[in-house]
């Protein structure tokens, strides 16, 4: 196999300790510029986070949480270390708006592994269709590319006829962008009878089930994904193998009980939390707000790393019950109060258009005066009647779900 650099086939032991024997240095020097980790970090020591038990001891930072510190302190909450001028090149702003700092280094996002293991290489030319103004994308594909060895056409979005004729006088090998796009422009060479060159495509920013993929196989395109977000750049990437997604070698990701910073045994869905080594933007625990869950085993592709599954929806499943929000950090709560419950999950219906909610408990003790306990903790931290109903262990679907609206009004 041809591989990124050697780091991508060590031992996973040698890799969790060089990234944890990298964490105390990290830390320190996000408190030391980083003001909104100096508060929240203030009574840690940073020589003593040196294993994941450790690091599962620190706050998770959210993104409601960084948005609404970003709205008290412009432009970045004090979460980043970057200042304007030569180690800032950049700025973007995604929806929210969140703002985002883009550094000097090359490949700043570490998209290139993902890159190359789709295939990509030097001398490749890339059409890039990802957004250049605002949001992040098309600088994210466009320095990976750059890292790469390829050359760029900075296409950006829309304009189909004319990307149709761009590709047909410049003949470019390799797509970057959505995968809804790629098959507009497809449709449309189609439509003018213009062959595509197209041979390889990385595509992110949208759901991409096996059916695209072979779809787009059929049309002489090997289409590969990555899963990578503005904050934190690349997090995982597919293979040849095509089995779940490989982390990447610069961050330490952990999956965790929505509502908490609790990590889950290993093949439970939970929250993506992820901690960088980026100097601009060192974020420590950031919460994504995405689910997935961590694949065992190691990639038929050579590839050491840990794999997740992907993505698997969206962690944050508050919900307003009877005019109050219930967030999954107070089902947590709730959980937490007794250990005798081995997991839960909150249950949301309207039966007769009336909400009721039922907290699902599995738990080998069925005992009436714990259910009676159990309901007085839900009064108390949501201020909302609730029923209890017990359920054996492991009996709940393993989704990530902490809350389950199935509430109908039709």
């Amino acid at each position: 196999m041809d591989y990124y650099d050697t780091r991508e086939t060590r031992p996973q032991a040698e890799r969790e300790a060089e990234l944890f024997a990298r964490l105390p240095a990290q830390i320190a020097h996000a408190k030391a510029n980083a003001p909104a980790f100096a508060v929240t970090l203030a009574d840690v020591d940073p020589a003593s986070v040196t294993s994941r038990e450790a690091l599962a001891h620190l706050p998770v930072i959210r993104k409601s949480e960084l948005l609404e510190r970003q709205k008290a302190a412009r432009p970045f909450g004090g979460f980043a270390a970057a200042r304007w001028g030569r180690s800032c090149h950049r700025v973007f702003a995604s929806p929210g708006p969140l703002y985002e700092p883009e550094g000097a280094r090359a490949d700043y996002y570490r998209l290139a592994r993902a890159l190359y293991a789709a295939g990509f290489r030097e001398g490749d030319l890339v059409h890039n269709t990802f957004s250049y103004h605002f949001t992040p994308a098309g600088s994210m594909m466009e320095t990976a590319a750059h890292a790469v060895g390829c050359t760029v056409f900075p296409a950006g979005i829309g304009q189909t006829e004319q990307q149709v004729a761009a590709m047909a006088d410049l003949k470019p090998n390799a797509y970057t962008g959505t995968p809804s796009f790629l098959r507009i422009i497809l449709d449309k060479a189609a439509e003018l009878g213009v062959a595509p060159s197209l041979t390889k495509a990385f595509v992110s920013g949208e759901a991409f089930p096996p059916s695209q993929r072979d779809a787009l196989a059929a049309r002489g395109i090997q289409a590969f994904q990555a899963y990578a977000t503005a904050d934190i750049g690349l997090i995982a990437y597919e293979t040849p193998a095509r089995e779940g997604l490989v982390l990447d070698e610069d961050i330490i990701l952990e999956i965790v009980r929505p509502g908490t910073g609790d990590p889950v045994a290993e093949g439970e869905v939970g929250e993506v939390v992820v901690t960088t080594f980026n100097p601009d933007y060192p974020l420590i625990r950031f919460g994504t707000g995405d689910l997935s869950a961590i694949l065992p085993g190691t990639s038929p592709c050579g590839r050491s790393n840990l794999r997740i599954r992907g993505w698997l929806g969206r962690a944050d499943q508050t919900t307003k019950i009877k005019g109050m929000f219930v967030h999954p950090a107070q089902v947590a709560d709730v959980l937490r109060r007794h250990p005798e419950i081995v997991r839960g999950r909150l249950v949301v219906e309207n039966p007769d258009l009336n909400d009721r909610m039922t907290l699902h408990c599995e738990t080998t003790d069925s005992n009436p005066a714990l259910a009676e306990a159990i309901g007085s903790s839900i009064r108390e931290v949501t201020k909302l009647r609730g029923e209890v109903s017990f359920c054996p262990p492991g009996s709940l679907a393993n989704d990530g779900k902490v809350i389950d609206d199935l509430r109908k009004y039709d």
